[in-house]
């Protein structure tokens, strides 16, 4: 049990912890837990009542090096271990994930905000690339290559990198670890990750039950503290040949910058900025629909968000009044209230921008038809709110929005949208509604982004490749295209004389 668990000051839902092991506050290095230097530690709290639910070691620069240490070490006897040992190891994780999903989901509601519901699905989400990769370690298959070259055997391999620096954020504390360090942990690389200190207990409970699963000592190795000092390590030691980032896109150039150095594999999944485009042929009961869990999932905290919503004018009205009687029907309450749908925000910061961008876009002439200003709940929640005539200068058009307010513009043909909507530097997701199957083909092929979801939201899931283009990422996540971002290819020739 943590040494602090007693503590008269903790939060009182963690009563209902059915296995208190599950709560670690202290880091995982090499197989065991690590207190910080000189006992150095820092406090996370619950977002929606502000109350403390425990103190996480903070881990020093030298001993983010001394869990480096031990996942080289590592790498050898993990690299050779038959794939079908490392998938049986990733399996029995899976396994254990599943079977302590309660806990994991009440743990995050708590340090994360979301609705328990929610975090029961990430729950199920994060699992899931457990289960993908522990089949996908088995198929890493070699290849031959037709030899242009006389008495030749040439083949092609992929082998796996090393140790890998993991560094994750707090909107989605267990499935942005899992489907990085699955894909990783199969291909054969060992994992220094580091999670956000706003949200580490998800990544450490995920550790306990890494260390259950029989996953050996330096193979998975979680660090917490400081961003800059953990992060920083791990950019400049030669021995981390690849670090997988999910965050903002000015954070990403910054890590990317200081990989430079050491020429780094980076694997970004960065800002987002994702119209929602609905045309007149649309359903407008299915648009508002799509609309609502586009926008509102995660409390609008979520890189996926549809932050610009496009609608042609023709139904601009119709749907505007729609949407808004959805939203204001939306349940604004703590993660752990039954019904709840949007939860606080994660920090004054986020509130304090999304009121920056409301306050720009009244100023600008647009129009509130709901919320529009903070909620009663507490001081990190916020009103879902519907913004409308919101001009393409707002800034709400054309900065990343972190929060439950949506947007809507009008537009008038097929071709001044879709320039509207690649008017940006992101482009990680575009959603489309329309009944036109020409068009769906068409908006395919001009609308700039890594991914297209037309009449659907959810478009995720680890069998396909996630990520974005422009200055929304570089490479994927999940499916086959993840894994190998761990691999180097080694061509063999062999003369045969």
């Amino acid at each position: 049990m943590s040494a602090h668990f007693a503590r008269q000051d903790r939060h009182h839902a963690l009563e209902g912890l059915q296995d208190r092991r599950m709560l670690r506050e202290l880091a995982y290095v090499d197989g065991h837990w690590t207190a910080g230097d000189a006992g150095q530690t820092f406090n996370v709290s619950d977002p929606a009542s502000g109350t403390s639910i425990g103190r996480v070691s903070k881990l020093s620069a030298d001993q983010t090096s001394t869990a480096i240490d031990a996942a080289a070490k590592a790498f050898p006897l993990w690299r050779d271990l038959l794939p079908q040992e490392r998938s049986a190891k990733l399996r029995r994780w899976y396994e254990l994930i599943l079977e302590a999903s309660d806990d994991l989901a009440l743990i995050m509601t708590l340090e994360q905000g979301k609705p328990l519901a929610e975090s029961r699905g990430e729950i199920r989400y994060a699992a899931s690339f457990i289960e993908w990769y522990a089949e996908e370690a088995k198929r890493l298959n070699a290849e031959s290559v037709t030899s242009h070259l006389p008495h030749a055997e040439m083949f092609v391999r992929r082998e796996p990198l090393g140790v890998v620096g993991v560094a994750t954020p707090w909107n989605f504390p267990s499935a942005m670890l899992t489907r990085k360090a699955a894909a990783a942990l199969a291909a054969g690389c060992t994992i220094v990750a580091h999670p956000s200190s706003e949200t580490p207990f998800s990544a450490l409970a995920l550790a306990e039950l890494a260390d259950r699963a029989g996953l050996p000592a330096g193979v998975f190795n979680v660090v917490t503290g400081d961003a800059a000092t953990i992060v920083g390590r791990l950019c400049e030691d030669t021995r981390v040949r690849a670090l997988s980032f999910t965050g903002s896109t000015e954070i990403g150039r910054l890590i990317a910058a200081q990989c430079a150095p050491t020429m780094k594999n980076l694997i970004m999944e960065l800002g987002g900025h994702a119209p929602l485009i609905v045309f007149a042929d649309a359903d407008i009961d299915r648009a508002v629909d799509i609309a609502i869990d586009a926008k509102f999932a995660t409390s609008g905290q979520d890189c996926l968000a549809a932050n610009r919503i496009y609608v042609e004018r023709a139904v601009h009205d119709a749907f505007s009044s729609a949407f808004a009687k959805r939203i204001a029907a939306l349940k604004v309450a703590p993660g752990l209230t039954d019904g709840a749908v949007i939860g606080p925000l994660m920090h004054e910061r986020a509130v304090n921008k999304v009121e920056e961008q409301v306050a720009d876009a009244l100023a600008r002439g647009s129009t509130c038809l709901a919320g529009g200003k903070r909620h009663q709940a507490g001081p990190l929640f916020y009103e879902p709110t519907l913004l409308t005539n919101v001009p393409d200068d707002a800034l709400i058009m054309r900065e990343e929005t972190f929060g439950p307010v949506a947007a809507i513009v009008s537009f008038d043909s097929e071709e001044e949208v879709i320039a509207r909507a690649n008017a940006t530097e992101y482009g990680l997701v575009a959603y489309a509604v329309t009944k036109d199957g020409a068009r769906m083909l068409r908006l395919a092929r001009k609308l700039e982004y890594g991914m297209v979801a037309i009449n659907r939201v959810k478009i995720t899931g680890a069998p396909i490749p996630f990520g974005g283009i422009k200055q929304s990422g570089l490479g994927r996540e999940g499916s086959r295209h993840g894994i190998e971002a761990f691999t180097e290819l080694k061509y063999l020739c062999i003369d045969t004389q």
